[in-house]
């Protein structure tokens, strides 16, 4: 039975807040009067405009509750009902346009329940506005219900005095079980997400977490609901519970409840027809249009939901767009694209720059007695077309799928590797540096547009965009490794010969090194597929080569970067600003890298009391973004020195010299190999066979001559030329420093194995 309660109409507009939850010496609208700014401004209605109100066909339960600023006009107040303490700012006979809609300032057709109208605002045919703060010149037309209630939380996960636990809103982020899930809350980064989703048998940095998410908001009863200057609200059925900032601008949603909208001038949210949006948190800057439906949800700023997207239970980063697929129980970081309608993603953690393809099926949870799978994978993870995956996987940085249905649960290790499931031989196969051989075309753009889409206002926080960084780099070099045992393993069940680990792995580094043709080989590896067939890599002398190139690129290029940052006097002053660099563990947090060592200082800080709110741990994000590029320059050198085999101890000038011969030969590979990837498409006789001629083609797709990505490319060719010159310049000639005689050198690959050399000079 639905439980209709029947009150007399003189206690409508009052007693918003129960007796027992109002503070003692405080009355129903102490956190509205705090809310509302100057109240001072107000006064009372003159007998006179009392009178033009009601001539007008308006009503109140009694007028003295109708306050109104020194510049007043009755007749801009029309067939209005007022209850409980209303106050009306500045109102002039003045009109607001936006876009193409032009209306009368003033309030006219609507039942206005206890609310704070702004100066010049428009209120025009709402059928119900209860309990609101209204800014300057918003405009509110054509809405149904817009309401707050007394126990109003605005999407985040707290409860108010006098509620049950069970009322919490908790998002059930990585598992579809909630085994992982985290209270939400106005200004949660991605990094939040994530370390509250890991370390879960953690109670202490657990229960921290949920001390810090309560600590910023109180559990009072009685908060008003607000709408920010020139915020815009039209055509919409529901809004209940909704916070939402200035310039913001809603049209057509059907459903609007329990949410923080942020919005600013600078970054202004927008929200479109048919949208229905439950207990979440959207970010500035925000798109959601056409039908969109999303409940227990974050978007982080410069987001996007469109085309009747399913968000649920998931936490969108920033600038990432999904379109008409569904979306559940997941943790995506920044710049994730999503756009088919026939795309699944759950129970999954995407650590950034992903893009899910028609098809793509992320979602086969249901391989274990309980839905209580996961995936996770790394920065620029791209399943392609019609992918099937089971949970549990993980994926290195930038693994590409190729359509297929895999079969079993995977842990790819290696980055930029194209992974096949080869019916035909009943195997799985693994191309390592797929995309530097195929497709840097894409690679290369991506990173820049990445970068480009990055709308944030404020960049305090270090959003690692570039496919060569710390944490791409250090699978790299475990790569290295896994080749090396592979191949020696390979070599030694070919000559059917006992050998030791060591030995296999040295004769694998002596073939590779030496560049021998190892296509006939059957190269195996084990622990990357649930499954006894067949794990095969192919062109595995290539990607050696080319993983060891472009970590020298990566060297080469950061040192370019630290001495044009930092400007050192020569090539001493750019060895001191080197330091000792070692070759550490990174995290990934949110899409922003971390040295590991970072991380659990972080945490450790918070455990022991030394951050004691989200506010302090965003501080330590900031800080360390800070000084990101100068640990990244670091990083890069030290893998440098590690696949050279030397310490920077033992860097010369000349070898120097010789490093950045290399990287500009690899910088040339990658501008020619971007130039190539893109020129297939245009010598394909079965793309070419839909146009009449090469100029019908050209005026479709463009020609590649004129292509603004591969001219950019040839110009940055042509600067990193220019930038290396100087940097020779900067070093000055071939010296050679003193070393101390019998010196350890020695360093660990992150995860990997130790490499110990001893020198003597």
């Amino acid at each position: 039975m639905n439980r209709i309660i029947r009150t007399r109409v003189e206690a409508l507009g009052y007693n918003f807040i129960s007796p027992e939850y109002i503070p003692a010496g405080k009355d129903e609208y102490y956190l509205r009067n705090e809310q509302a700014g100057d109240i001072s401004r107000f006064r009372p209605l003159t007998a006179a405009e009392i009178q033009a109100l009601e001539s007008n066909g308006n009503t109140s339960d009694n007028w003295t509750n109708v306050l109104v600023s020194h510049l007043f006009d009755p007749a801009l107040v029309q067939q209005c009902k007022f209850y409980g303490l209303v106050r009306i700012g500045k109102m002039e006979a003045v009109y607001l346009q936006f876009h193409d809609v032009r209306l009368q300032a003033g309030l006219y057709s609507s039942t206005i329940i206890s609310c704070d109208i702004g100066d010049y605002n428009v209120v025009n045919n709402v059928n119900y506005l209860s309990h609101y703060v209204l800014g300057e010149e918003v405009i509110l037309v054509n809405i149904n219900e817009m309401e707050v209630s007394d126990h109003a939380k605005f999407g985040n996960g707290i409860v108010k005095e006098g509620e049950k636990e069970s009322v919490r809103i908790w998002l059930e982020l990585c598992n579809e079980n909630a085994g992982r899930s985290v209270m939400p809350f106005d200004g949660m980064q991605t990094g939040d997400a994530w370390l509250w989703t890991r370390y879960r048998s953690d109670k202490v940095l657990m229960d921290k977490f949920r001390e810090f998410t309560e600590k910023k908001f109180d559990n009072l009863r009685g908060y008003y609901g607000t709408v920010g200057d020139r915020t815009v609200i039209k055509n919409t059925r529901i809004v209940k519970d909704v916070r939402i900032g200035s310039d913001g601008y809603v049209k057509g949603a059907n459903k609007l409840k329990n949410l923080t909208i942020n919005s600013s001038a600078e970054s202004a949210t927008q929200i479109g027809e048919g949208v229905e949006l439950v207990n979440g948190i959207i970010g500035f800057g925000c798109r959601v249009f056409y039908g969109v439906k999303a409940v227990r949800f974050i978007l982080a700023s410069h987001s996007q939901l469109k085309y009747g997207a399913r968000l649920i239970n998931s936490f969108l980063g920033d600038n990432s767009t999904i379109s008409c697929c569904e979306v559940l129980n997941s943790l995506i970081f920044p710049a994730h694209e999503q756009h088919h309608n026939n795309s699944f993603l759950c129970a999954s953690a995407i650590l950034g720059q992903s893009n899910v393809a028609a098809g793509a099926t992320i979602g086969s949870n249901h391989n274990s007695r309980g839905a209580d799978g996961e995936l996770i994978a790394g920065r620029g993870f791209w399943p392609g077309l019609c992918v099937s995956l089971k949970h549990n996987s993980r994926f290195a940085s930038y693994t590409l799928l190729a359509k297929g249905d895999f079969p079993a649960e995977l842990d790819v290790r290696i980055p930029f590797t194209l992974v096949s499931n080869d019916v035909s031989r009943n195997r799985l196969t693994m191309m390592p540096a797929y995309w530097f051989m195929y497709n840097m075309y894409a690679l290369a753009r991506n990173a820049g547009k990445y970068n480009g889409r990055d709308k944030r206002s404020f960049r305090n926080q270090y959003l690692e965009y570039d496919y060569l960084a710390p944490d791409s780099v250090n699978e790299m070099l475990r790569a290295l490794d896994t080749f090396r045992e592979a191949v020696g393993e390979a070599l030694s069940l070919k000559a059917a010969k006992k050998q030791t680990a060591l030995r296999k792995k040295e004769n694998g580094t002596l073939a590779l090194d030496k560049r021998k043709n190892l296509d006939k080989l059957e190269i195996l590896l084990t622990g990357v597929e649930h499954s006894t067939r067949k794990v095969q890599l192919v062109k595995v002398t290539q990607a050696y080569h080319l993983f060891r190139d472009y970590i020298v690129f990566y060297g080469i290029s950061q040192l370019l970067e630290l001495a044009e940052r930092e400007k050192p006097a020569g090539f001493a002053a750019l060895l001191e600003l080197l330091g000792d660099p070692q070759l550490d563990e990174w995290t990934n947090i949110g899409s922003q890298l971390m040295p590991v060592a970072e991380a659990d200082t972080l945490l450790s800080n918070i455990r022991e009391g030394r951050i004691n709110s989200w506010d302090e741990v965003h501080d330590y994000y900031h800080s360390c973004s800070d000084h990101y590029l100068l640990s990244k320059a670091r990083h890069a050198i030290a893998a440098l020195l590690h696949v050279q085999g030397i310490s920077i101890g033992e860097l010369t000038v000349g070898l120097l010299r010789q490093y950045i011969s290399s990287a500009v030969s690899t910088r040339e590979y990658i501008t020619t190999a971007i130039y190539e990837s893109r020129a297939k498409d245009y010598k394909n006789p079965f793309r070419m066979m839909v146009y009449n001629s090469t100029e019908e083609m050209e005026t479709v797709v463009g020609a590649l001559a004129d292509n603004t990505f591969i001219l950019q490319q040839q110009e940055e060719l042509f600067a990193f030329r220019t930038r290396t010159t100087t940097l020779l310049g900067l070093l000055g000639p071939e010296s050679q420093p003193k070393m101390s005689k019998n010196k350890t050198v020695s360093g660990k690959i992150p995860g990997g194995t130790t490499v110990k050399k001893t020198k003597t000079r």
